[in-house]
């Protein structure tokens, strides 16, 4: 006698499609998949398109922390022992197709399928590295750099059989609250990245494989070296 289940859980079709506890929702560019101060009561899985994750401060200031990407997952505070608000807003950068997944359903199928979990983890480890690379990223290395990085990140080099690649529209007052520079500094970084070769444009920003030098080897004529002060304490 055995004890097979019936049918095997798959991970895949769970993400892609609606049921119990999980809706699929549409969303244009521009609106808002949760905003700072709701209830984080909810997970969502990016099915497509591409969005970011914004704060404010209390006096008003808003900073760019992450963009994000299909086969992202949003929200995952909501996992929380204690149901809390969420920490950041999130919105759609283009148009998205997102699965939400209520904080019970996720709870359940973390604790039941162990296929998932493993997956959820995976990307969480991966979220964390990210994390810490941009923070090396932010302390070391020039502005100019920093623009490559993200823009190298945006077009998701690294994928297999991709070479030329189109980034998420996106204007230049985010990126440079990603890089935390001006509006100015980034349009001309990314007017002397199109002089080199590095990037083009015709109504959509392409990213070169080119690009890669000035991260991994610092290839960039004259290279503006801005990077920040640190400061001793003691």
């Amino acid at each position: 006698m055995t004890n097979d289940k019936t049918t095997s859980f798959d991970s895949a079709d769970f993400l892609a499609n609606a049921g119990l506890g999980r809706t699929i929702i549409e969303l244009k560019a521009k609106q808002t998949i949760f905003c700072q101060g709701d209830p984080a009561d909810a997970v969502y899985y990016l099915q497509k398109g591409s969005a970011k994750l914004t704060v404010i401060s209390q006096n008003g200031k808003q900073a760019t922390l992450t963009l994000l990407s299909s086969t992202d997952f949003i929200g995952e505070e909501s996992l929380a022992a204690i149901v809390g608000l969420r920490l950041a807003t999130a919105t759609a950068v283009s148009a998205c197709t997102t699965l939400k997944i209520d904080r019970s359903e996720m709870i359940r199928v973390m604790h039941d399928e162990p296929e998932f979990a493993d997956r959820f983890l995976r990307f969480l480890l991966a979220r964390s590295m990210r994390t810490q690379a941009d923070l090396v990223d932010q302390l070391f290395n020039s502005s100019e750099k920093r623009l490559a990085r993200i823009l190298l990140i945006m077009a998701e080099f690294g994928k297999p059989g991709e070479q030329e690649t189109y980034i998420p529209p996106i204007t230049q007052d985010t990126l440079a609250d990603m890089i935390g520079t001006t509006r100015s500094r980034v349009s001309f970084f990314m007017n002397r990245f199109r002089k080199l070769g590095f990037i083009s444009y015709n109504g959509r920003i392409q990213v070169h494989r080119s690009l890669l030098n000035v991260v991994l080897l610092d290839q960039l004529p004259e290279h503006n070296a801005e990077k920040p002060a640190i400061q001793l304490i003691g």
